[in-house]
C-alpha cells in the first residue's frame, strides 16, 4: 500500500464514520445476511493475506471450494498457536505489509508470551461504533457535556489507547466529549474528577471494575460526593456480578443501573466485539435474580457476561462450547479461537425464553424512563462469554466458578473489608482430606479477625448454595463450608503488585 492509497483510506473511512447516523450502522444486519459478510471477509483474507494463504495451502483447502456458510464452518478454526505464533508479524497483515497499520498494541500475555497486534486508524473507526452505542444509548452523550476520564492502563496495552481514541472519534462526529488521560493513576483520577467535573453535566469513568471500585471508594474514604458529577461507568477486561454492579452504583449514586455502566466484551487480539446495552444489563439483573432461569439458559450455575453484538462487524459461531469470530483488523482473523467458552442467542429467542419466565425487558426499559422511549433497544443478536474454562476448580466433582465466590464478597458489610480479590483453591489436609481454600485479600488499613473470617466463609457458603447446584448437590455437607485466610493488600504470594491477578490455582 504506497502512502496516497493509504491517505485515501482513512480519509473515506472518517468521512463514512463521521457521516453516518449511528441507526444505520446498527441496522446494516437487517438488509445484509451476516453469514455473507463473512464469507466475503474470507475471499479476502485468503487471497491477500500471506500467512492464511500459507495456512491454507498446508490444509489442502482450496479457498474457490468455499461456497455456503456450510463450507465456511468446516475450515479450521485459528488460534495463537496454530497461526498467529507460527507465521512472521507482517505475513499476518494484508500484502504482508506491517507498515500499512499505524499502531500496535500488545496482549497481557496471561495465556503466556505476550503477542503483538498492529492495527490501522480504519480499524479504531469500527470500534468506534461499540463506544457510540455506550455514549449515545446508554449515557445520552448527544445532549450532555461529558468528561471522558480514561482510567485503563496507558502503554502498549490495548485498553488505554484504543479507548482514549475512540472518544476522541466520537467527539469529531460533534459529541460534546472531552477526554483526559490519567490512566490508572488513582491519585490524579481523583484530582481531574475533582478539580473538572463541576464543569460537564456527566463524568465518564473508563477502566478494570476493581480498579473503578478501588477509585471510588478511596474517593468516597476522603469525602469526594460522587453524585454530584453524575457518574457513568465503561469497563472492560474481567467478569462481575449484578451484586457488584448494585454495590458500586449505590456508591455513585446511581438511579438507574441499566443506563449508567457498560461493559466491553473486548480483547487486543481485535478491540471490542460486543457491548452491554440497556438491554442486556436489564436481562442480566433478572437473570442474576433467578439463577434457575440462568441455568436454564446459559447451563451453567455461574452468570456469564452478557452483550449485545454487530455480526456484520463481528461474526460468532459456537463450536464445542468454545466461541469463534471473524473479523477485520490489522491482523483480519478468520473463524479465530480466542479460547472463550460461551455462546450466542438470537434476538427473538432471547425474548421469547423470558416470556416463557413471565418477564419483558422491552417493558421494563419503559418504566424506568416514562417520559421517554428507551434508548439501548435493538433486535441484534447476544453473545454470552464465561471465559477461559481452565479458570475453575473441581472439587468433589463440582465445578466451582470465581464468580460464585465473588458474590459471596459482595454481600451487606463485607465490602469494606476487602478489596474483591481472592485466591480460590482445593488443597488437602494432613489427613489427605480436601478442602475449600479462599484467601482474601483486605482492604488497606483493616485488620483480620475471627469474627470476619467466619462472616466471609458463611457469606461465600451461602451464595454458593443459592447459585452453584452441583456444589450443593455434590459436596457432603461437612465439607461445603469453606476455609477463609485473610492477607494484607499486596501479599506478596498471593497479590504481588503489578501482576496480573489470577483468582484460581490448581494444587
Amino acid at each position: 500500500m504506497n502512502c496516497k492509497s493509504k491517505n485515501q483510506r482513512a480519509i473515506r473511512a472518517f468521512e463514512d464514520f463521521l457521516s453516518t447516523p449511528l441507526e444505520t450502522l446498527l441496522q446494516r444486519h437487517l438488509t445484509t445476511p451476516s453469514p455473507l459478510a463473512a464469507l466475503n471477509l474470507f475471499y479476502d483474507v485468503a487471497a491477500n493475506v500471506p500467512a492464511y494463504k500459507a495456512f491454507l495451502a498446508a490444509q489442502e483447502i482450496d479457498p474457490t471450494a468455499i461456497q455456503s456458510l456450510e463450507d465456511f464452518q468446516k475450515l479450521p478454526a485459528i488460534n495463537k498457536e496454530n497461526y498467529i505464533s507460527r507465521y512472521p508479524l507482517a505475513d499476518l497483515c494484508r500484502y504482508g505489509q506491517l507498515e500499512a497499520c499505524d499502531m500496535i498494541a500488545a496482549s497481557s500475555g496471561s495465556t503466556g508470551k505476550p503477542t503483538f497486534w498492529p492495527r490501522f486508524f480504519t480499524d479504531e473507526l469500527q470500534i468506534a461504533t461499540r463506544f457510540e452505542q455506550i455514549f449515545h444509548h446508554s449515557f445520552y452523550a448527544d445532549t450532555r457535556r461529558t468528561l471522558a476520564v480514561i482510567c485503563f492502563t496507558l502503554g502498549t496495552w490495548v485498553g488505554g489507547m484504543f479507548t482514549t481514541n475512540c472518544c476522541r472519534y466520537l467527539a469529531s462526529k460533534g459529541y460534546p466529549i472531552t477526554v483526559i488521560t490519567p490512566g490508572n493513576n488513582k491519585a490524579e483520577i481523583l484530582r481531574v474528577v475533582g478539580e473538572l467535573g463541576s464543569d460537564f453535566e456527566q463524568v465518564v469513568l473508563l477502566g478494570y471494575p476493581p480498579f473503578l471500585k478501588d477509585v471510588i471508594d478511596t474517593g468516597l474514604a476522603s469525602g469526594v460526593e460522587w453524585q454530584q458529577y453524575h457518574i457513568k461507568l465503561v469497563m472492560a477486561g474481567e467478569l462481575f456480578s449484578e451484586e457488584w454492579r448494585s454495590l458500586v452504583g449505590e456508591r455513585i449514586g446511581s438511579q438507574n443501573p441499566c443506563y449508567d455502566f457498560a461493559s466491553l466484551y473486548g480483547t487486543a487480539d481485535a478491540g471490542v466485539l460486543g457491548n452491554e446495552t440497556p438491554l442486556s444489563i436489564c436481562i442480566r439483573r433478572f437473570l442474576a435474580a433467578h439463577p434457575d432461569a440462568a441455568k436454564a439458559l446459559f447451563g451453567e450455575s455461574r452468570l456469564p457476561t452478557l452483550v449485545q453484538y454487530d455480526p456484520i462487524s463481528r461474526f460468532f459461531e459456537v463450536q464445542d462450547g468454545t466461541l469463534l469470530f471473524s473479523g477485520d483488523n490489522g491482523i483480519p482473523l478468520v473463524r479465530y479461537d480466542i479460547l472463550d467458552t460461551g455462546g450466542i442467542i438470537s434476538y427473538d429467542s432471547m425474548l421469547q425464553f423470558l416470556a416463557a419466565w413471565g418477564f419483558d425487558p422491552v417493558q421494563e426499559l419503559t418504566k424506568s424512563d416514562t417520559q421517554h422511549s428507551p434508548r439501548g433497544i435493538h433486535p441484534l443478536p447476544f453473545v454470552y462469554v464465561f471465559g477461559r474454562s481452565n479458570f475453575t476448580v473441581s472439587y468433589f466433582g463440582a465445578n466451582i466458578y470465581p464468580e460464585n465466590v465473588t458474590v459471596g464478597l459482595e454481600q451487606s458489610g463485607i465490602p469494606a473489608w476487602v478489596t474483591g480479590k481472592f485466591v480460590l483453591q482445593v488443597q488437602e489436609d494432613a489427613d489427605k482430606n480436601r478442602f475449600l481454600s479462599v484467601v482474601v485479600e483486605l482492604a488497606p488499613g483493616i485488620e483480620g479477625s475471627e469474627d470476619k473470617k467466619q462472616a466471609i466463609a458463611s457469606s461465600i457458603l451461602s451464595q454458593l448454595l443459592r447459585l452453584n447446584s452441583e456444589f450443593a448437590n455434590y459436596v457432603p455437607p461437612e465439607y461445603q463450608l469453606p476455609q477463609v485466610t485473610l492477607v494484607p493488600m499486596g501479599d506478596a504470594q498471593y497479590f504481588p503488585i503489578g501482576v496480573k491477578h489470577r483468582y484460581t490455582r490448581r494444587s
